[in-house]
């Protein structure tokens, strides 16, 4: 047999106890064939020479927004803002003359908490948008500002009478929208904005994928997609499939869908009743290109904008504990009827009292029996995860997936909010591994970067913008992160014994770094350079030279 690669003169972490490291590493068909010695008397079509790399199983993020994240690469960025005139002065500078008059501006990574002195006032946005209905997405996802033009063109009065459920329309003291809209508020723009062509959608996966690839990626879970105020039309996953086939995506994906586009499936009077997509469609269908992932039910808000479900109220908001969005009840139903349906479920959790309900919720399902077997349920997110709370995470194999850099990006806000004893709690790591639990690596991108190796530093390092530790005991080393990254993101996502380590029958998902990330000072650990990626042994990034 003549294997298609054979990567030569590398350092090489497989992941393994019984062979940890290697020099040589042969692939055939998409697959690793063997390291080292198992290579003797094989050819190879091609020999490159790593020249020393550090080659490592390819990174896996388990929770990020590619759509949502290509979108961003053509928009107003607004990531530098430190002041409403910043903010002002982006939109003027990024509006296309040539725009129609009518036409949405559209302005990204909007982070009010980096901001000093006032926000943004929607009569300036109205001016600086040079009249046109203006959309800025925030950061977190979990909010929109719009201008005084966008929100009379989606019908949003200047003094709103009611607001929406688990959503709140943003009024000053004198009642008057200001035009930030969070929660279910966004669906009022969405449903004026939306659904996005699929033309424009394959676009976004094409370039937010091949972005991946140069930072090591090999595989990326998308956190919802077709429908919700997180999805971007109900034909979103044709768009992956398109992209597919037209040699765009990067990545393997394995996009979550929203639970909006479920429905009650009838089937043979014998048969409980469900919730599912038509024809009985559920999670697992695809392969390790695409596939499609668990199904993504949001239960509360966010720790940046205080809207999380806690039970205790947040420091910043002494009368607000956050809220759930949805009736606890509907929600539960629709879980439960889900995972009868055949689908994994993936609970949006950032109150510790969302988490009860995540882990009651799943622990339910489990009991009736509707637990798939072939993909593990899990809790996205964790910004306050107690004690006791891990434990059941343990017990009930659940993989709690948080994202360790929005503490290097939104830590010292965060902290604020939750005060110190519960920040002790928050984003957990350490806990997760000392009590046997699962713990995947993920960035919820575009809510904070995505690289995953500025993501690892911060798993060890665990400091907010300022330098203050944020929960220092659950600080994990380098190795456990690369673990994380890689074998524990291959669990969460149901690809265990498929994808994370490098050994003879795995996928040949490869990542070659400039330097061991376990021999760098941790502050060094994000700039490493990714010299080269491959996903099924064909090259997505960079190219390393014939040996």
């Amino acid at each position: 047999m003549e294997l298609d690669l054979l990567i030569d003169n590398a350092r090489i972490r497989t992941g393994l106890g019984e062979r940890p490291a290697g020099t040589r590493i042969g692939i055939w068909r998409g697959r690793i064939v063997g390291i080292d010695e198992q290579l003797d008397g094989f050819a190879a079509a091609r020999r490159v020479d790593a020249g020393g790399a550090f080659v490592m199983a390819g990174f896996n993020d388990v929770h990020a927004h590619s759509v949502w994240f290509g979108q961003t690469l053509g928009e107003i960025d607004l990531s530098n803002a430190k002041t409403a005139g910043d903010v002002y002065d982006a939109i003027r500078a990024g509006v296309d003359s040539s725009l129609a008059p009518d036409a949405w501006v559209v302005a990204s990574s909007y982070d009010p908490l980096g901001l000093t002195g006032e926000r943004p006032d929607r009569d300036e946005l109205d001016r600086a948008s040079g009249g046109r209905p203006l959309l800025i997405k925030h950061s977190s996802g979990h909010a929109y500002t719009v201008n005084g033009i966008a929100l009379r063109l989606v019908g949003i009065p200047d003094q709103p009478d009611h607001q929406p459920e688990g959503g709140v329309i943003a009024v000053d003291e004198s009642g008057r929208a200001t035009g930030v809209l969070d929660e279910n508020a966004m669906r009022i723009v969405q449903d004026v904005v939306l659904p996005d062509p699929t033309s424009e959608i394959v676009d976004a996966l094409g370039r937010a994928t091949a972005q991946y690839a140069r930072e090591g990626l090999t595989s990326v879970t998308d956190a919802g997609i077709g429908g919700g105020w997180i999805g971007h039309s109900p034909r979103e996953f044709t768009a992956y499939q398109v992209a597919l086939e037209r040699g765009l995506l990067a990545t393997r994906m394995q996009p979550m869908v929203v639970a909006d586009v479920l429905h009650e499936l009838n089937g043979h009077s014998s048969e409980a009743g469900v919730f599912g997509l038509d024809a009985g469609i559920r999670s697992g269908l695809g392969d390790a290109r695409l596939q499609l992932g668990p199904m993504k039910m949001f239960l509360d808000g966010s720790l940046l904008g205080a809207t999380a479900a806690m039970t205790e109220p947040y420091c910043t908001h002494r009368h607000s504990s956050g809220y759930f969005q949805d009736d606890v009840e509907a929600m539960r139903r629709r879980a439960h009827e889900a995972a009868a349906g055949g689908w994994a479920l993936a609970l949006h959790a950032i109150g510790d009292r969302a988490v009860d309900l995540a882990l009651d919720i799943i622990e339910e399902a489990q009991e009736l029996g509707s637990q798939p077997p072939h993909m593990p349920n899990r809790i996205e997110h964790g910004g306050v995860v107690r004690p006791d709370q891990v434990a059941r995470i343990a017990a009930l194999d659940v993989s709690l997936v948080p994202q360790p850099l929005f503490i290097a990006k939104y830590g010292d806000g965060m902290g604020a909010n939750l005060g110190p004893d519960r920040t002790l709690h928050s984003y957990p790591a350490a806990s997760l591994l000392k009590a046997g639990a699962n713990l995947p690596g993920s960035s919820d991108r575009p809510v904070a970067p995505g690289a995953p190796l500025p993501i690892i530093q911060a798993f060890v390092e665990r400091k907010t913008q300022t330098g203050a530790l944020y929960g220092a005991d659950e600080r994990i080393s380098v190795e456990q992160a690369l673990t994380a990254y890689t074998v524990g993101s291959a669990r969460a996502t149901g690809w265990a014994g498929e994808k994370g380590t490098l050994a003879p029958g795995m996928l040949a998902d490869l990542v070659a770094l400039s330097d061991d990330p376990r021999d760098v000072p941790v502050d060094a650990i994000g700039d490493i350079d990714v010299v080269a990626t491959w996903v099924g042994g064909a090259s997505t990034h960079g190219e390393l030279p014939d040996a």
